[in-house]
C-alpha cells in the first residue's frame, strides 16, 4: 500500500483527491492536514466522504509527512514550494497541484505570481505532470508538478497539429471557457451564483499566468509556439471547453478526414484522450466526473483553418485526476487505475 498525505485539503481539488484516493485500492491514507480546520472530522465537512474517510485535519507538520511514501499538495500557489525542500530530503514523493514548480524559469515564476520562488534549484528537477507528454520522465520522479486545467486541455488539442508541422504555432488562438469550481472554494463576490449565473464573461485577456505554462508546454513539441489565450467565467459548477484556432501552414496538407486521421493514430494508446468521430462536437458534461479529455477536430468549409474543440472536467483531467494518474505512472501501478469511473449525466 502506498502511504499517502493530503496538504490542504479543504478545497474543491482536495475533496475530489481524497474521494479518488478513498477509492484507491493501492493508497493508505495517513495524514490531511488544515490549519484553518485542524481538529475537524474531514467527513463533517464533506459530507459525501463519511463511511470511507475518518481522519481528522491535522496541522501540516513535515515530521508526520515524512511518514508517507507520496504527498500531494492541493494548497494555493507559494504554499508548497516551502515545505517540498524538506520533505524531498526524507525520501518522499511530491505531487504538486498548485503552479509551484510548473515554470522552469524562477524569474518568470516570480513575474507571474508576484513572489520570489523559494527553492528554485528544484524548478529544473521537477517533472511536468502531463503524461501524454511527458509519461517516461514521471516514471518514478520525485517531484511532479501537475498541470493547470486550461494547459491541459490546450495542449491535448493542439498537440498533434504541432507535432506534425501543419500549423502555423507562432499564431495560436485559445478561446477557453471554465467553470466556477476553476476559482476555488473560497467565497469572492464575483462567484456567487447571483453575480455569475446567466452571465457569461472573459477574463484576464492582458494577461493570464496559464499562458506562459502552455507555450512552455507545446514548445517541447515544437519550437516557436505563441498564442493569444482568453479565458472565460461560464455561469456552471465544473468543465473546461477549449475552442482553439489554428492556420494551416499549406491549405492542401490534407482534407479533414486527414486531419482526423492525424489526432487518433496521435492518441490511439492514450486512455484518457478520446478522439471524437469526425463532425462531433463535445460538450463539457460528457466529462463530468470522469478524467476524460475528449477531442473533436474541425476544418470549416475545407478551408485553411483548424478548428480544435477539447473538453475535460477541470476538478478531475485538470486537477485531482490528472495527479491520481502521476501517482499510478510514479508507482508504476496500471495508469487507470482508481479512475475508471465514467462521466456523470445529466
Amino acid at each position: 500500500m502506498i502511504k499517502v498525505g493530503v496538504v490542504g485539503g479543504t478545497g474543491y481539488t482536495g475533496v475530489e483527491l481524497l474521494r479518488l484516493l478513498a477509492m484507491h485500492p493501492d493508497v493508505e491514507l495517513q495524514v490531511i492536514t488544515s490549519r484553518s480546520e485542524k481538529g475537524t472530522c474531514v467527513s463533517d465537512m464533506f459530507p459525501n466522504l463519511r463511511g470511507h474517510v475518518d481522519q481528522k485535519f491535522s496541522d501540516p507538520d513535515v515530521k508526520t509527512l515524512s511518514q508517507c511514501d507520496l504527498v500531494f499538495f492541493a494548497t494555493p500557489n507559494g504554499v508548497a514550494m516551502r515545505m517540498v525542500p524538506e520533505l524531498l530530503s526524507h525520501g518522499v514523493k511530491i505531487i504538486d497541484l498548485a503552479a509551484d514548480f510548473r515554470l522552469k524559469s524562477a524569474e518568470e515564476w516570480e513575474h507571474w505570481y508576484g513572489v520570489p520562488h523559494a527553492c528554485p534549484e528544484l524548478l529544473s528537477e521537477a517533472v511536468y505532470g502531463l503524461p501524454e507528454f511527458f509519461r517516461d520522465e514521471i516514471k518514478g520522479a520525485s517531484l511532479v508538478a501537475n498541470p493547470g486545467c486550461y494547459p491541459t486541455s490546450v495542449q491535448l488539442g493542439y498537440a498533434p497539429l504541432i507535432k506534425n508541422g501543419l500549423i502555423d504555432a507562432a499564431n495560436l488562438i485559445a478561446d477557453c471557457k471554465s467553470g466556477v469550481s476553476g476559482a476555488g472554494r473560497n467565497s469572492s463576490v464575483v462567484n456567487l451564483l447571483a453575480e455569475c449565473s446567466e452571465s457569461v464573461k472573459a477574463y484576464a485577456v492582458a494577461g493570464h499566468r496559464h499562458k506562459p505554462e502552455i507555450t512552455q508546454g507545446l514548445n517541447t513539441v515544437s519550437e516557436g509556439v505563441s498564442l493569444v489565450f482568453v479565458p472565460h467565467l461560464m455561469p456552471m459548477i465544473r468543465g473546461i471547453h477549449s475552442t482553439l484556432y489554428a492556420t494551416l501552414l499549406d491549405s492542401g496538407s490534407g482534407s479533414g478526414s486527414d486531419l482526423q486521421t492525424i489526432f487518433e493514430q496521435h492518441y490511439e494508446n492514450e486512455p484518457f484522450v478520446d478522439v471524437m468521430p469526425q463532425g462531433a462536437h463535445p460538450e463539457t458534461r460528457s466529462v463530468k466526473g470522469s478524467n476524460m479529455c475528449r477531442i473533436a477536430i474541425h476544418r470549416p468549409n475545407n478551408g485553411n483553418t483548424v478548428v480544435i474543440l477539447s473538453v475535460i472536467d477541470n476538478l478531475l483531467k485538470g486537477a485531482a485526476g490528472q495527479a491520481i494518474q502521476n501517482m499510478n505512472i510514479v508507482f508504476g501501478l496500471g495508469e487507470t487505475k482508481g479512475l475508471e469511473s465514467i462521466a456523470i449525466l445529466p
